[in-house]
């Protein structure tokens, strides 16, 4: 802990002569009765009260240091940090297309996967995540990062209704979801470097193929895992009509092949999930995969830490007063 006021801490030096006016020339002042004989008195015990009568004074002197503190300005340190820890640099390419709203997986397939990839990254602290987005096209929504907390909440700030809404084509583009997620790792130093495509259809869009962007992620060393999500033959979707909702059944095209070979061509592999309980087992078998080291560097900003030693001062000062008019009150 540091002082930006570092001059104010002389003050305490005033303590000294406080503690020796009390211990010499306290008594002094105090008022006194006369009696003929105090032989009676000689051996009488002292009540609990007048044992306790300096503890006033030490509150007082508490709060006095307390008070002297916060005028000192307290702070925390700023300090660097440099550490080596154990992880891996992954990419999550996640498909928002408008029939990742379908109902097989619950609540839909969407949240079913941005609950279990949190799950994920939540088990996964040393690691370097980010994270790619793909419906017709693809963008990045968070870059790799070891800050876990800003990446899981732009994950779950992705909407489900987010090509619903216009907000990016729809569509499936899986070769340029998973390029947009390769270009993010090429430039990593990791010995390991992932990328976790999730889509629950068959490419259509997009100006690159999904074995195209799979070619350029070997070439880099980049491993992708692939994982299909939706039930098998057809499952239900909620369309949108006058006054609600009309839940109707829609055929279920996960091409399988194609992120089949996309993962052969990488040396990873592929899965396929019909439910969460499913696609969280992926999840956890992925999660063995090997670790190397990164170094990160940590940061940490000086902050005003005054607020302990400002609320020790106020008790101080209040339990003095309230023993000074109740159990130590004197009449005068």
């Amino acid at each position: 802990m540091e002082f930006a006021n570092k001059e104010y801490l002389f003050l305490l030096l005033l303590v000294i002569p406080y503690l020796l006016w009390y211990l010499m020339y306290r008594k002094k002042s105090e008022p006194t009765m006369r009696v003929a004989d105090t032989f009676a008195y000689r051996f009488a015990p002292k009540s609990w009260k007048v044992r306790l009568m300096p503890l006033q004074m030490l509150l007082r002197v508490v709060a006095f240091v307390m008070l002297v503190i916060v005028l000192a300005r307290p702070q925390t340190q700023n300090s660097w940090k440099n550490k080596t820890v154990e992880g891996i640099d992954i990419m999550l390419a996640i498909d928002v297309s408008t029939s990742m709203l379908a109902e097989d997986l619950k609540p839909n397939r969407l949240e079913a996967a941005k609950q279990v990839a949190a799950e994920f990254i939540s088990g996964r602290p040393d690691d370097n995540i980010g994270l790619t987005i793909f419906a017709g096209e693809a963008f990045t929504q968070c870059p790799m990062t070891t800050d876990h907390s800003s990446l899981l909440n732009l994950l779950q700030n992705v909407r489900t209704d987010i090509a619903a809404r216009g907000l990016i084509q729809d569509g499936t583009a899986i070769g340029m979801g998973l390029a947009s997620a390769v270009s993010r790792l090429k430039d990593s130093k990791a010995k390991s470097k992932v990328v976790i495509l999730l889509t629950d259809g068959s490419n259509n869009m997009g100006d690159l193929s999904p074995m195209t962007s799979a070619e350029i992620a070997k070439s880099l060393g980049i491993r992708v895992y692939t994982i299909g999500v939706g039930t098998n033959k057809v499952a239900p979707y909620p369309m949108p009509v006058a006054g609600g909702v009309q839940y109707v059944n829609v055929p279920v095209e996960i091409d399988t092949r194609t992120l089949s070979d996309i993962a052969a061509t990488t040396n990873a592999d592929f899965y396929r999930a019909t439910n969460t309980g499913e696609l969280h087992e992926i999840y956890k078998e992925i999660d063995k995969l090997e670790k190397s080291k990164l170094s990160v560097t940590q940061f940490s900003k000086r902050y005003d830490a005054y607020q302990p030693f400002a609320a020790a001062a106020a008790l101080a000062l209040l339990l003095e007063l309230l023993l000074r008019i109740t159990v130590f009150r004197r009449i005068p």
